[in-house]
C-alpha cells in the first residue's frame, strides 16, 4: 500500500520526473520535424528521408513520454508521494491537486493522440494534439512552474528540494 510520509519523492521518482520535463520540453520547443513531416504531407502526400527521420525523433520521444509517465504513475503507487506542505494553503493543495492529475492526462494524452495521427493518418487527432492539447499542456506546465517557485519563494517549503536533491 502506498504511503505518504515520505518527506521526499524517492530517487526513482525524481530521475523520472526530470527526464520526463527534458522530453516534454524537448518536444513542445522544437516541433519542427514532425510540423515539417506534416507540411509535406499534406501538400505532396510524401515526405523526403531526413522529414521521417525529424518526424520519427518527436513521435519517439513522445513514446518515451508516455512510458515514463506510466513508470511514475506504477512508483507513485508503490511508494506513494509526499504530504503536501502544511505552509501551502488548503485552496492551492487542492488546485496543485487538480493540476498535477491535469498534467497526467495530457502527458498520456498527447501521445496518444499524436501517435493516432502520425502512425494511424487519424488527422483530427492531430489537430487536437497540436492545437488544443499542446495549448493546454503550456498553461498547466507553467502552472506547474510557478507553484513551485511559490513553494520556494513566498511560502518556502522544501517541494523544490524534495523533487531534486531529496
Amino acid at each position: 500500500m502506498a504511503t505518504t510520509a515520505s518527506l521526499s519523492f524517492s530517487l526513482p521518482q525524481r530521475v523520472l520526473h526530470w527526464l520526463t520535463a527534458g522530453l516534454v520540453f524537448f518536444n513542445l520547443l522544437l516541433p519542427d520535424g514532425m510540423n515539417a513531416w506534416n507540411r509535406s504531407i499534406k501538400q505532396t502526400g510524401a515526405a523526403s528521408a531526413e522529414q521521417v527521420a525529424s518526424a520519427n525523433i518527436h513521435a519517439y520521444a513522445g513514446i518515451a513520454i508516455l512510458i515514463l509517465v506510466a513508470l511514475r504513475l506504477v512508483l507513485r503507487q508503490i511508494q506513494g508521494v509526499p504530504a503536501a506542505p502544511t505552509e501551502e494553503p488548503q485552496m492551492f493543495k487542492l488546485v496543485a491537486k487538480v493540476s498535477e492529475w491535469t498534467l497526467y492526462l495530457l502527458l498520456m494524452a498527447m501521445p496518444v493522440t499524436g501517435a493516432a495521427a502520425y502512425y494511424l493518418g487519424f488527422e483530427g487527432a492531430g489537430d487536437f494534439h497540436a492545437d488544443v492539447l499542446k495549448a493546454v499542456l503550456w498553461a498547466v506546465v507553467g502552472l506547474h512552474v510557478l507553484g513551485a517557485l511559490a513553494h520556494q519563494f513566498y511560502w518556502r517549503t522544501n517541494v523544490l528540494r524534495r523533487m531534486t536533491i531529496g
